[in-house]
């Protein structure tokens, strides 16, 4: 998936929100992972998931893409059922490098 393929017109406008910011996060890498995420999930979370979703969302990018590849290790407070979740969604990142993610 490149994008956006889901209608979010049977969404709330929080839901709205967080699809579209989850599509535009900033590197791509994040863009796959959360918007796939989004697109499938969304609609069935509860408030308390999407509160830790933004929290998640939050944090910095290249971050997250280091969490989920098991470049580094996963801070407790995210050691959570949810981002289990997101992190089942991650692509085959094996073109990004450690030297893309600043390692080398």
């Amino acid at each position: 998936m490149t994008g956006l393929t889901r209608s979010s017109s049977d969404l709330d406008p929080r839901r709205k929100r967080i699809l579209f910011r989850c599509w535009h996060r900033g590197i791509r890498e994040m863009d796959l992972v959360l918007g796939e995420f989004s697109e499938a999930e969304l609609a069935g979370l509860s408030d308390d998931d999407l509160d830790e979703l933004e929290v998640i969302m939050a944090e910095e990018d290249n971050d997250l893409v280091r969490w989920i590849t098991g470049a580094d290790p996963l801070p407790e407070r995210f050691n959570t059922p949810l981002f289990a979740r997101i992190a089942s969604y991650k692509p085959d990142f094996s073109p990004v490098t450690v030297e893309a993610l600043g390692k080398a």
